[in-house]
Formats: C-alpha cells, structure tokens, sequence
C-alpha cells in the first residue's frame, strides 16, 4: 500500500489499514480466516479493546471463546488477516494477560497511528454490528454479508451498511488578536472542560453552512474565514468529525447558549499552553480527539 499523504494541509493520516474490500465477496472468507493459523483478532467490548503498553494486543482464533459477531477488518502490513470479534458489553470477558479493556477515547491518542485507525475502525463497526440487526424498513431481522459490512433483509430485499453521520468541529480565532481563541464549556462536562464547537450537519446543509450555524447557536460569534483542515473518525457512537478553523467577525458577541454551553471564553497563546502542559486547573480535549488536535496546532502556530 502506498504511503498516506494528506489532501489538506494539516489534516490527519489515515488509510494505513489495508481493508482489502474485496476480499469480502468472497464466500465464507470468515469461516476460511476463522480457521488459518496466522489470523490475528481484536477483540471489542463497546468501545474498548485490549491494550497493554500504548499497543493494541491482538489475539489467536482459538483464544476467542465467545463471540456475538465477527467481521473483516483487513489485512496487517505483514498481509495476515485482521478479523473484529465483538464481545458482549455486559459479559465479564476477560482482557489477553498483561493487558487491560481501553476505551477508544482514552487510548486512541497515544496508539500508533495505524493501531488508532484499526481500533477506530473496529470500535465503529462493533457499535453497528451491534445496534443494526433489523431493517429499518420492515423490521426483519437481517443477515450479515460481506464479512461483516453490509446487512441483506430477505423480506424485503434492501442492503444496508454502515452508517456514518457528519459532524463539524470549529476552533475560532479572535478577529482583533491573532493570539486569542475562543472555547466553551459544555453542559455535559459540568462546565469543567473547554473544548471547540462542534455538531451535526442537517438535512441539505453544507458543511460551511453548518459551521456558521452551530458557532452562531453555541456562542452568539459570527464567522468568516473558514478553513477545513481535516477528519477524525469518531463511533460515538457513528460520527465523522470534520475539523475547520475560522475566524469571528465580532469579539463581543461571544454569549453562552446556556442550555448546550454553559460558558465561552477567551483564551491567550500562553493560556492555552499552560491547559496543555496540565499546569492550570482549565482542561482541554483529550489526545484522542481532534479537538484537541485543532488546539495544539494552532497553539504550535501550524497553519
């Protein structure tokens, strides 16, 4: 596979998985990998997996003893398969000795990049292999195709696959003083933690269209400039975060929505390194996000 090279400046690697589509036509291509020695497993139990020591910890088939569904995900750069077994979330399953269940949220930062996309990939297709087992359309329950990533309905015949919902993710510059950024404070936090503004893009929304909106509803600033700068899978529990920059019209409209943001401020380059350093009492996004990525290049002056 050839290297990743980003489309846009500044945005975020991905593609070192080989998912080897089409390999998943083939007929009982799971039942084949079930049974070769050299097949390695990830193992998920909602969004967590094995880790020991910043690493993924895969494991043989014959180690697995239980399993609610099982899935493709590709080949390994050795070309050894790559198969998802989903655990159930309320069994008591145990981790691989030496290692320890690790929710994507709080490890996926401090993986390798290629062991951050497997595990984003795994943690999204678990949560839909899970949560999609009838069609939407007649209620029927539906059989798994294509080693795991895609759903037949044999009443009424339609295909379905995994879903995943657009989300936008803004950090926002002062438009008086190029070293200022302006965060919130969401309600689900407990006020506790000042992140970028972020939600869903609508029905026949562009992406621009829905920057604008979610910065304006969340904080009262109108936006100019706005910049994409890259994406980051995020299964919680389907989304695709799409990272932009922009910049406000007016400082002085900044205003909580105080129902989703309970508080917005400015924060100083010198601010904004001490919260990442962890020598102030202000948190910031974990690693894992991208949120926390918009962030640290900004304050890194990487534009």
């Amino acid at each position: 596979m050839p290297p990743f090279v980003p489309a846009v400046p500044g945005s975020w690697p991905g593609g070192a998985l080989d998912r080897a589509g089409a390999e998943r036509d083939v007929d009982d291509l799971l039942g084949a990998l079930r049974s070769a020695p050299d097949t390695r497993v990830l193992l998920v139990r909602g969004d967590a997996a094995p880790v020991a020591d910043d690493r993924l910890v895969l494991v043989g088939v014959p180690t697995v003893l239980a399993a609610r569904e099982w899935a493709f995900l590709g080949r390994a750069s050795d070309g050894a398969a790559l198969l998802l077994a989903v655990v159930e979330e309320e069994s008591d399953a145990e981790a691989p000795a030496a290692a320890r269940w690790s929710p994507l949220r709080a490890v996926g930062g401090d993986l390798p990049a290629d062991e951050a996309e497997i595990l984003g990939t795994a943690v999204a297709l678990a949560g839909w292999l899970r949560d999609a087992a009838f069609c939407p359309a007649c209620g029927t329950r539906t059989v798994l195709r294509q080693a795991g990533w895609s759903r037949h309905c044999p009443n009424c015949g339609r295909e379905h696959f995994p879903r995943t919902d657009p989300a936008v993710i803004v950090l926002v510059a002062s438009a008086d003083d190029p070293d200022r950024v302006l965060l919130g404070a969401n309600a689900a936090w407990g006020g506790s933690r000042y992140s970028c503004f972020a939600g869903f893009a609508e029905a026949g929304e562009s992406l621009e269209a829905t920057v604008s909106r979610e910065v304006e509803e969340e904080s009262g600033v109108r936006l100019e400039a706005i910049r994409y700068r890259g994406s980051q899978v995020w299964p919680y529990p389907r989304s695709l975060m799409l990272g932009f920059r922009a910049r406000a019209i007016r400082d002085d409209e900044a205003r909580a929505d105080g129902e989703e943001i309970v508080e917005v401020r400015w924060f100083d380059r010198a601010e904004i390194g001490a919260a990442l350093r962890g020598e102030t009492a202000v948190q910031l996004p974990g690693t894992a996000s991208i949120a926390h990525r918009l962030i640290d290049e900004w304050y890194r002056g990487i534009e």
